[in-house]
């Protein structure tokens, strides 16, 4: 059974600690290993494609969330979708975004089923930043990675000295002294370093979190109602977010017991292709999740339901705050059964701001912003990476950033494609009506 599942390597690492550089070498290294490559960003504008380059292996794109939360599902849906073509790869690598919690990624592979069947966690790979480590390494996020991780690559070694290596690895040893370290400049490692490792061990993960089996859900609130065969309106209050993903699902029954069978059920649906609905539009019991788009106003959604049934509705939004109704002939329906389900995992005061403006970049407006911008808010911005377009240049300008280092350098041609500008910052407390407006600022 080993034999016939495909080795999975999960990749992670802070933001900026040297990821996409590596996947880059992995892609590019005369190694003869057909690699499907699945990424993760953490925010809405999708740059990583740009960063990474081109390559004959299958590269799979997951944006407007965080792999360990909302868009672990489109996780699943991939891997599925990729064992449809086992022939045409023999590993699986998934880059994480640098805010991940290595922890329910992993643990996908052992609480889906199909998944389990055909795929093994082969080992989970960290990326430090040798560099930067120290100012983030209270956070959540680092210490998680750190911890999980089968090998560990002390990275940056360029732009530390020896004795401040030592130190780091002996700090990392204490955390995780069980895993493999390597020290690397600009992310360059042997393959066999990293893939096929069989370094993953749950017993070593239970010991560090025992709870690792308990399942975490890809949404954060349910309700079961008890309703008639018929047609019912669902009710959301005007001030939602702009869109609320929810499945419908038939309870097997309408308490508590009901609605935890529900959601057990609905990681499966959460796994499925949005189904996208307006205003007006009908929701029925679904294998996929429906994305409710929000318009100025209340919004109300027409539930048909076939049988006389208990009915669940899960949502990545918790519809309990914001004040969902279930209406049947114009009644409100109180839920038998509502509860949140937890999710540990949070990003505190970190967001991602992501903008994308057509056109062309002055070069020298675009240099006198970003240096006033890393001067006055670099300790705030923890990644920032883009692809932009300078005036009179055929080419792509890709570039990243890590606090106050910035590198960048030319990309692809154009060509015929429509010359644009992305950019992401992540960061602490980013005002993105700020950041939009100044880099507006730098166009020619």
């Amino acid at each position: 059974m080993t034999k016939d599942r495909v080795p999975v390597t999960v990749l992670t690492g802070f933001l900026g600690a040297g990821k996409t550089t590596l996947l880059n070498h992995i892609l590019t290294a005369h190694h003869g290993k057909r690699i499907a490559v699945i990424e993760n960003e953490f925010g809405e504008v999708g740059v990583d494609q740009d960063l990474v380059i081109q390559s004959e292996e299958e590269i799979f794109e997951m944006n407007n969330g965080c792999i360990c939360c909302t868009v672990r599902g489109d996780l699943i849906r991939i891997l599925g979708n990729l064992m449809k073509r086992r022939d045409r790869f023999d590993y699986i690598l998934i880059e994480t975004t640098g805010m991940a919690d290595p922890g329910p990624v992993a643990q996908t592979f052992f609480m889906d089923d199909e998944i389990q069947r055909s795929t093994r966690l082969d080992g989970i790979v960290t990326v430090v930043d040798a560099r930067h480590v120290h100012q983030h390494w209270a956070s959540h996020e680092v210490q998680e990675q750190i911890a999980f991780a089968d090998v560990i690559l002390l990275n940056k070694l360029d732009l530390v000295s020896t004795e401040e290596v030592e130190e780091l690895e002996a700090s990392i040893r204490r955390m995780n002294p069980t895993a493999k370290f390597h020290r690397t400049t600009k992310s360059i490692v042997d393959m066999d370093k990293i893939l096929n490792v069989g370094g993953f061990s749950l017993d070593r993960v239970l010991e560090i979190e025992p709870k690792f089996m308990e399942p975490e859900y890809p949404f954060v609130w349910g309700g079961v109602y008890q309703l008639s065969a018929g047609l019912h309106e669902v009710v959301l209050p005007d001030r939602t977010k702009s869109a609320i993903q929810v499945a419908i699902l038939s309870a097997p029954s309408a308490d508590e017991n009901g609605l935890l069978a529900a959601g057990k059920d609905g990681v499966a649906v959460f796994s499925g292709p949005e189904k996208r609905v307006l205003p007006g539009d009908r929701l029925t019991a679904s294998k996929d999740p429906y994305r409710l788009e929000m318009l100025p106003g209340e919004a109300r959604f027409s539930l048909a339901v076939a049988d006389d049934t208990a009915v669940a509705i899960l949502s990545g939004s918790n519809l309990g705050k914001i004040g969902v109704q279930v209406l049947s002939n114009g009644l409100a329906i109180v839920p038998s059964a509502s509860r949140g389900f937890h999710h540990s995992h949070t990003h505190s005061d970190v967001n991602a701001v992501g903008i994308t403006l057509p056109g062309d970049m002055h070069l020298k407006k675009l240099n006198e912003w970003m240096s006033e911008l890393l001067q006055t808010r670099g300790p705030d911005i923890y990644r920032m990476k883009g692809v932009l377009s300078i005036k009179g240049d055929p080419k792509r300008f890709v570039f990243q950033g890590v606090h106050m280092l910035f590198d960048g350098q030319p990309g692809r041609p154009w060509g015929s494609d429509a010359r644009t500008n992305k950019l992401v910052f992540i960061g602490r407390n980013l005002n993105r009506a700020e950041l939009e407006a100044g880099f507006r600022r730098c166009l020619s």
